[in-house]
Formats: structure tokens, sequence, C-alpha cells
């Protein structure tokens, strides 16, 4: 019997959490195509807090990531310390920058990158069962801490985050914005959508076939 999945939420809003659309579409396919989930998010401040109007860092703020990421959850989401990789199937991480500042901190150490401790725990438990994991965005930065050298990723075309990608031992694939790159030996599925996407259709067609694929793989 199928298990619910786990969605990883980095906070509420593309320079500083969650991109909202990327989690909406993520949530609204899986809601779709009747799969149960469950959103998550770490109980941690923000690196920083971004006037999404300005772009500017609201020096000084601060908000906490778990009680950002209610916002898209309606209020339904988990602090990820108490989440188990047995009482999911799949994970997904939807992106934006709270992805690469949150739940890593690729965004400040590019390849010197270190993983939130919770973060790497909850994905290498699901990883390590065999379970497929869908990354959207700049999420699949985190690919090499979880699986080790090799595995196949892709964030777009964006020369030199796929660059520092690779220098972590990733191994980067151009991919359009429609589509998306898996790995089928580890079980990782990755998607452009708002690193290419000029259009939410755009990035709502390569998570939705991302979202496919990651099921797909939990028969």
């Amino acid at each position: 019997m199928r298990k619910k999945v786990g969605v990883i939420l980095s906070g509420c809003g593309v320079y500083d959490g969650a991109e909202i659309a990327e989690s909406v579409i993520t949530l609204l396919t899986l809601d779709r195509a009747g799969v149960p989930y469950e959103c998550l998010a770490p109980n941690m401040n923000q690196m920083q807090v971004i006037n999404h109007l300005t772009g500017e860092v609201e020096a000084g703020e601060t908000r906490n990531v778990l009680v950002e990421a209610a916002r898209i959850a309606r209020g339904k989401v988990k602090d990820l310390a108490a989440a188990k990789g047995a009482d999911y199937d799949a994970l997904f991480f939807p992106g934006g920058f709270g992805a690469a500042k949150n739940l890593c901190d690729f965004a400040v150490k590019g390849a010197d990158c270190t993983l939130h401790p919770e973060v790497e725990r909850l994905a290498k438990e699901v990883a390590s069962a065999g379970k497929p994991i869908g990354f959207i965005c700049i999420a699949p930065a985190m690919i090499p801490r979880i699986y080790g050298p090799n595995a196949k990723l892709t964030i777009g075309n964006d020369a030199e985050t796929a660059i520092q990608i690779n220098q972590m031992g990733g191994n980067h694939i151009n991919c359009p914005v429609t589509e998306f790159v898996v790995d089928e030996k580890l079980k990782v599925v990755s998607t452009p959508a708002y690193m290419l996407a000029g259009r939410i259709s755009e990035a709502a067609e390569g998570i939705e076939k991302l979202v496919h694929e990651v099921m797909r793989m939990t028969a």
C-alpha cells in the first residue's frame, strides 16, 4: 500500500525561501494523481530576509523557515526533525533560493557547501532505502552531497552553476525547461523549472513530468 510522499519546503518566496509556483505545482500534480503528501520544513531561521518588491535584504529582520513554509502548506507543515525516511515512498524538493540558502549553503559556499543536518539525514534515509527523490530548479545542487560522485542531474544550462556542481562530483547534464533528467540507478529526477522558465506554464510542464516520473519509480 502506497505511503505518502514528503515535500520539503525552504520557506516562502523565491528570493529567501521556497519558490511558490514550483511548490504549488508540485502539490497540485501530486493531488491530481491521488498521491497523499506531507509538507516538511526545518525549524530554523532563514539565512536572510529579502524584500520581494525591491529585492533588497531586510537588515535586522528574521523569519523562521517552518513558520514561513506554513504559508504555502496552509498551516499543515511538519518539523523536518520529526520526519523519518520510513514514513515516505518518495521526497520532493521544490526550488527557490531557500533551497540554496536554508536547506544548504550552496548560495554562499558553492562547491564547498554543506547540507542542513536534518535535510541530509532524511534525504539519505530515503535514498539508502532505494526510494526516489525529485529535485526542482536549484535544489539539484544538493544531489552530490546526498548521493556522492557521478550522480546524473540538471539545473538547466547555467554554465557557472554546472561547473560548481561538477566540482562537487555531480554529473551535470544540460536540459530544457520542459524536460527532466533521470539517474535510473540512484532513482534521482531533476528538472530546471525557474532556472530557465520564462513563464509558469514552462515550469509546470517540467515539474509535472518530474512528479509523474518519481511516482512511476515508486511502483
